[in-house]
């Protein structure tokens, strides 16, 4: 894809990384060059990244993802998991009486690990696909203060979010407005709960429709974050995708730089390019 030209500095709070060549589905799928490559591509100077979803614990994967960043304008974030079923079901209230955490399973020592070291910028969380932390793991989160971003979706929606997470003192940034694929009635949902809880943000990643995305940077533009979703989907088919929006040129700006470099300070000017 040709080179997109706008004026905007743009940061990427939502990227995959595969760090093991095997588990690659196709070619180029989570390679860090052609990711690189193609951020450039799309004038995204600096991107958030972790791995792709395993089973077992993700300790390793995290290290591999921040070795690879480094040289790159990538910033790695830890992908956690946890033992609890996030489902909102009979069975899953049973299941999660007698649920403990394991070895392959985030533990509070873990969190306070990645916390300390300054490759990690914050936590990734997908409830629906890794589990929900426990109770334990979460205060650690908490007390470490560093931003959670989270998969959001019909697996694990908004409401589902803040009866969880958002009883915390963390940053939540909520990925794809909370409804993923394409759920316009979960993304309403979460453009709601941005009333609610000021220590909510979400990100653009996969949102294909227009009126959640003009809506919430017309009601909340400090709380909107651009994620791209790369290498899913091509950065710039996702600028291109704010780019189009009916907002205001400072507002646009907001999204692509000076609301994600509030949340991670990585991303804001000082922290890089």
């Amino acid at each position: 894809m040709l080179e997109l030209e706008h004026g905007f500095r743009v940061v990427d709070v939502h990227a995959r990384l595969e760090p093991d060549e095997d588990r690659r589905q196709r070619e180029g799928l989570g390679d860090p060059e052609r990711l690189e490559r193609e951020m450039h591509q799309a004038g995204v100077v600096r991107s958030l990244v972790f791995p792709s979803g395993r089973d077992g614990n993700y300790l390793a994967a995290n290290n591999a993802v921040a070795r690879m960043s480094v040289g790159r304008p990538f910033v790695a974030v830890a992908r956690i998991n946890g033992a609890r079923d996030p489902a909102d079901t009979p069975v899953a209230t049973l299941r999660n009486l007698t649920a403990h955490r394991t070895d392959d399973h985030t533990s509070p020592a873990d969190v306070e690990q990645y916390a300390y070291d300054d490759r990690f910028v914050g936590f990734k969380l997908h409830p629906a696909r890794d589990g929900l932390p426990d109770e334990e793991v979460l205060e650690q989160l908490a007390e470490a203060g560093l931003p959670v971003i989270v998969h959001g979706g019909r697996g694990f929606g908004p409401d589902a979010v803040e009866a969880t997470l958002l009883q915390y003192d963390f940053p939540v940034v909520l990925a794809h407005f909370g409804g993923h694929p394409l759920d316009r009635e979960l993304m309403a949902t979460s453009i709601d709960l941005l009333d609610r809880s000021t220590s909510l943000y979400l990100d653009t990643s996969f949102v294909r429709y227009r009126d959640p995305l003009e809506r919430a940077i017309r009601e909340h533009p400090d709380r909107v974050l651009f994620g791209s979703g790369s290498p899913a989907a091509h950065p710039n088919v996702a600028v291109m995708e704010v780019l189009t929006l009916d907002v205001p040129e400072d507002a646009m700006r907001k999204v692509f730089s000076n609301n994600p470099g509030r949340v991670f300070d990585a991303l804001s000017p000082a922290g890089g390019p």
